[in-house]
């Protein structure tokens, strides 16, 4: 340490991170690994940084007009940010500074190259690198230079970029400090970036090592194509050699150049193979000491590896624990449950107490472990099966994974190592009474649960909550609940079977299924309808709900003229429906009932879009489409061959999809009514937590999983930070896209659509619901920002069942994630609407705003002219 202001790159560690910034500190702990090289240097300190910055009190202004701008207004930014590094440049470095500076730098020699490189707090951090957010300045030589090129560093911390990464990633401005890093400059043969990790796949078995020739910037700049090697195994699997026709070159005098390459050796490798092994070798122990995979700068001079720099790969997403070595293979419960944001902890936790099956964590997300059920010949094909009617690409990737013959060893038939597959479930008759007693008993049971759950507080409501969760699953797994639930599937998948064999007809059971009775996803959707006829007649009461904005606003509304009507209808919608949110698999997200404000964009859309009576002429006019679909089915097949027959089958099986279908969307509704029951006693207890000062929010249980909420209610204690490095971790999360199928090297396996006849241009996805149709694309992320005219088609990321409000205002549907029996499908179908789902990046690829062809039948979309 040379005083306050500089220390030697030799005394530093990971840990000075708020000292010496990420890069800084991160050099430091490589100079300490044992085999690897690191040019010698020193670190300019964050308290330099900020004796800089008290010396210019205008800075505070600006940051605060900083903070405010808008994240798309692109020039303010660019104009304010200028602003602030000009004045930090301009500011002049203290004499006693600029002393210790130039003392660290006496040993080297006053003609000493140097590359001088910022070192932010916020930088090279696991959750977010920051990598070319701030600058560096190679070849520098002398000390004049030298104090100059570090005020350039401190400034750098607010180029543009990297003004709007922090936005972007929630960092404030005023908490991220800035360290330099003066580092001995190497003059490299070749250089480049080393990942401990696939980048693309995420496979952490797999290296791969980009080179060029000279300095590594005309790989980072992109002057130049570099040479990429995939590594597994200690072994060059992959290489592919690129003509390096520039370099960049340091001058003798300072700075660098660009330079031409020799012709002869544009072609020729910049690292032999056995370098490329010796090279991820090293890269292997830096990963190691760091404890996950690395984004690696290296410099090869001689035939020496130097390394300049090592930071977290923030971008994969992480692996499932499991405490073995073996192989395994996880799918999505997001992509079936048609929500893949990030869950937070009680969220998760309480998904994984309540479901039917184990799951496993990682990335905010869940994964079940197919493993057993693909390893064993008598379990695999109904798996295979399965995915396929949930979601094409998932069984895909699954069979992409088979075709490896050594990751998944196939167990004997007669040991399927997991439980056994369901298949076909046992004949049901088409009864509407099963379904009706299903239904009562789910009511009767979740009464129960909340009239005793009202006298349970503090460790006696935890005990009686894990009792609630056995009966939860007790209702679930009711034996008359799987079959009625599979009877209403394999009756369509029978009749799209069979009436596309017997005559020609695709998806047929689309038609037959409309507004089939029992469907309380699709009757959720109709019923804001209603609302919206009791609210239409009333001007006052619209242009009271234009402007609402509080979620109390129900109390409020009853003032207007009509409002106590309108406010019975909304707070009779919540009453049934209330418990409903948008991701309402995690029980952290806030229900209907508790942010009433969501439903209005669609309530008013509604009023302007629709007429008198919707709900009741929708309904009809889908079942009276069903019955005249079913009398031309029946009428066209007794005609041909055999005819009686088919016609007897086939009616028998409508009549079973119509008494089961909707039911599909029934128990659902039966776990987040559950689940807003749970909620509210655990936010009661939140509450308790909070007047103790245990907590300072109650929203900071979210934060705990089940079991750690129920110990810091019995011992009145929370561990300092967890709470908050919890928040840190699921603001990570959501920069993250989970994989619908992920193996335990961390290999992200990402299906394919395998279908000829699709236009050129066109977006392929899985046709899910009948009908073509066109109109105008209304990309819409957040169901609260709605804001549809009639003829929208809606394009999203998925659905879950909080969408269908706004099915009724649409002509087609088109979403990234989705399968033939997740929600979004089952209520296309259920109010005839064209849909395609699984459409991959379709938000990206459409803009808010064309117009779209969306082909229901064939399963594509086409984006038009």
């Amino acid at each position: 340490m040379i005083g306050q202001y500089v220390w030697n790159l030799q005394e530093l560690d990971e840990t000075r991170v708020a000292v010496v910034g990420g890069k800084g500190a991160h050099l430091g702990g490589l100079s300490r690994i044992d085999g690897i090289r690191v040019p010698s240097g020193f670190c300019v300190t964050t308290d330099a940084f900020r004796r800089i910055m008290a010396q210019a009190p205008s800075i505070d202004d600006r940051l605060d007009q900083l903070s405010q701008l808008n994240l798309e207004d692109q020039e303010a930014i660019r104009t304010l940010s200028a602003q602030i590094r000009r004045i930090i440049e301009e500011i002049a470095i203290p004499d006693d500074l600029a002393a210790a500076i130039t003392r660290a730098l006496a040993p080297f020699g006053e003609q000493t190259a140097f590359a001088v490189r910022s070192s932010a707090t916020a930088e090279d951090l696991p959750t977010a690198s920051f990598a070319g957010q701030q600058d560096t300045y190679l070849n520098i030589v002398g000390p004049a230079e030298i104090l100059r090129h570090v005020s350039r560093c401190w400034a750098s911390l607010f180029t543009e970029r990297a003004v709007t990464y922090r936005r972007r990633n929630g960092i404030d401005h005023r908490t991220v400090h800035m360290a330099v890093v003066v580092q001995r400059m190497v003059f490299p043969e070749a250089a480049g970036i080393l990942f401990t990790a696939d980048p693309v796949t995420g496979n952490r078995k797999v290296a791969t090592v980009d080179a060029g020739f000279g300095l590594g910037e005309a790989l980072v700049s992109g002057l130049v194509n570099p040479d990429i090697f995939t590594v597994r195994h200690g072994e060059v699997v992959a290489k592919a050699i690129a003509a390096k026709q520039r370099a960049v070159h340091a001058l003798p005098t300072g700075g660098t150049r660009e330079v031409a390459v020799d012709p002869r050796r544009q072609e020729q490798p910049a690292l032999t193979d056995a370098q490329v092994v010796r090279l991820v070798g090293l890269g292997r122990r830096i990963e190691a000491h760091f404890g996950r995979p690395q984004d690696i700068e290296w410099c090869l001079a001689g035939d020496d590896f130097q390394i300049v720099q090592s930071r977290p790969i923030t971008t994969l997403f992480p692996i499932p624990e499991t405490g073995d070595q073996d192989n395994h293979v996880y799918v999505s419960v997001g992509h079936q449950q048609m929500m893949t944001d990030p869950m937070k902890p009680l969220g998760l936790s309480m998904w994984q107490l309540t479901a039917m099956v184990p799951m496993h964590e990682a990335g905010g997300r869940l994964f079940v472990d197919v493993t057993p059920r693909l390893a064993s010949p008598a379990s695999r094909a109904t798996l295979l099966d399965l995915m396929e009617k949930g979601d094409p690409l998932v069984r895909d990737a699954l069979e992409t994974i088979l075709d490896r013959d050594d990751f998944v060893p196939p167990l004997p038939d007669a040991s399927p190592g997991g439980p056994p597959a369901r298949g076909t479930s046992a004949p049901v008759e088409p009864d509407p009474a099963i379904v009706t007693g299903l239904i009562e008993r789910s009511q009767a049971s979740l009464a129960a649960l909340e009239r005793d759950i009202r006298t349970k507080t503090g460790p006696a409501l935890f005990d009686f909550l894990l009792e609630a969760f056995g009966e939860h699953k007790r209702v679930l797994g009711d034996p008359q609940n799987f079959q009625a639930i599979m009877a209403g599937m394999e009756a369509t998948w029978w009749l799209n079977d069979k009436l596309r064999e017997w005559l020609g007809e695709k998806n047929a059971a689309d038609t037959l299924t409309l507004s089939a009775p029992d469907n309380i996803t699709s009757e959720m959707g109709l019923a804001l309808l209603d609302v919206a006829d009791v609210i239409r007649p009333h001007p006052e009461v619209v242009a009271f709900l234009r402007g609402v904005e509080d979620e109390g606003f129900l109390d409020e509304l009853a003032k207007v003229a009509g409002g106590a009507e309108a406010r019975d209808a909304i707070e009779g919608y919540l009453d049934r429906y209330g418990m409903r949110c948008v991701g309402e698999i995690d029980i952290t997200r806030p229900r209907w009932r508790e942010r009433p404000t969501a439903l209005v964009p669609v309530i008013l859309d509604n009023v302007r879009i629709f007429e008198p009576g919707a709900a009741e002429r929708r309904f009809a006019q889908g079942r009276q489409e069903a019955r005249k679909k079913e009398q031309e089915v029946l009428s066209r097949l007794r005609v041909l061959p055999d005819g009686d027959r088919k016609a007897d089958e086939t009616k028998r099986m409508i009549d079973q999809v119509r008494a089961f279908v909707g039911y599909r969307e029934y128990p659902k509704y039966n776990i987040v009514s559950r689940y807003f029951v749970y909620k509210r006693a655990l936010l009661a207890e939140a509450e308790r937590l909070v007047r103790a000062d245990v907590l300072p929010e109650k929203e900071d249980i979210f934060y705990l999983s089940f079991q750690e909420l129920h110990d810091v209610v019995r011992s009145h204690q929370v561990e300092g930070g967890l709470v908050q490095r919890r928040k840190d971790a699921f603001r990570s999360y959501q920069a993250l896209t989970p994989p619908r199928v992920l193996t335990s090297d961390g290999e992200a396996v990402t299906g394919a659509y395998r279908r000829d006849g699709v236009p050129t241009g066109a977006l392929v996805g899985l046709p899910v619901s009948a009908g073509t149709v066109e109109g105008r694309a209304r990309v819409i992320l957040d169901m609260a920002e709605a804001d549809l005219e009639a003829g929208d088609i809606l394009v999203t990321a998925h659905t879950d069942p909080s969408w269908s409000p706004l099915f009724v205002g649409i002509t087609g549907l088109v979403t990234e994630v989705g399968g033939q029996m997740t929600h979004g499908a089952v209520i296309a179908r259920e109010y005839g609407l064209p849909a395609v789902v699984g459409v991959e990046q379709a938000t990206r690829l459409i803009r808010d705003g064309q117009r779209i062809r969306v082909h229901g039948t064939d399963g594509y979309v086409e984006i038009l002219p």
